[in-house]
């Protein structure tokens, strides 16, 4: 997979959801390492202890306010708490998501409403809660799509329209908030050996190593993205290097879409 991308965010505030877990947990981890001050958020208390004890020696901390995003209310405090613990908000990085592996006449009101819950209210909640805090400080927002998000899948029915919304949205903002310094990036990854991928396979009757050889195959690479290699795509999305960079999404595909 090679050496990791090296990048310096000393000092930097950021405030991760769905950060308990798979592209979130790795994006912690990597901000962590490369100095940054981390808030995680999510609704597994014991996962996040022990993500924060095991960056407890890097250059950077990383701290949990726990609630569900799907709460506006919630998402409001998440972001009041993270600012009072970080003394401000430089980064956002929305992962927090979920899926299920149905047709349209399979996925039921509740599956449909949940998706659209999680995958696009609640990163809309974060989001503009967050902005006039990004105001000040010129800061960058990430919001992780997927590459659903560019064509359709099969029976991903809900998973492909809320991670539609999801680009549109992140488009939408970026217009209207680049000319206050602030970017907004989707990240548009295919399969990524993530816990969510993997329960996917299992819903499907698959084992993992199965589920990951079946996706493999499809991608020109012939290997799945990793959650690292996601976290290095986020964390260069935040850096200077990337600091033209607003709006349009940035693929992890594997050569689908060459």
């Amino acid at each position: 997979m090679g050496a990791p991308v090296s990048f310096d965010f000393s000092g930097r505030r950021v405030l991760i959801t769905g950060g308990t877990s798979g592209m979130g947990e790795a994006c912690a981890n990597a901000f962590a390492a490369a100095g940054a001050k981390v808030v995680i958020t999510g609704r597994n208390k014991d996962r996040a202890r022990a993500i924060i004890t095991a960056n407890r020696r890097q250059a950077g901390s990383i701290a949990f306010v726990g609630g569900d995003i799907v709460d506006r209310a919630k998402c409001d405090l998440i972001v009041t708490e993270a600012v009072g613990i970080l003394g401000g908000l430089d980064i956002v990085v929305n992962s927090a998501g979920i899926i299920y592996h149905a047709t349209a006449e399979e996925t039921t009101d509740e599956q449909w409403l949940q998706t659209m819950q999680v995958n696009v209210n609640g990163m809309f909640y974060i989001c503009r809660a967050a902005l006039p805090h990004l105001r000040s400080s010129k800061g960058t927002i990430v919001n992780i799509a997927s590459d659903a998000a560019l064509s359709g899948s099969r029976h991903l029915v809900a998973y492909c329209a809320s991670k539609g919304a999801v680009l549109q949205m992140t488009r939408a903002m970026a217009l209207d908030h680049g000319p206050e310094g602030i970017r907004i990036v989707p990240v548009c990854p295919g399969d990524v050996d993530t816990p969510m991928l993997r329960g996917e396979f299992r819903d499907r009757g698959l084992d993992a190593e199965s589920g990951l050889h079946e996706s493999a195959e499809a991608v020109p690479l012939k290997r799945v993205c990793s959650a690292g290699e996601v976290a290095d795509m986020v964390l260069y999305a935040c850096s200077d290097s990337a600091r033209f960079i607003t709006g349009y999404p940035l693929v992890l595909d594997g050569g689908n879409r060459a």
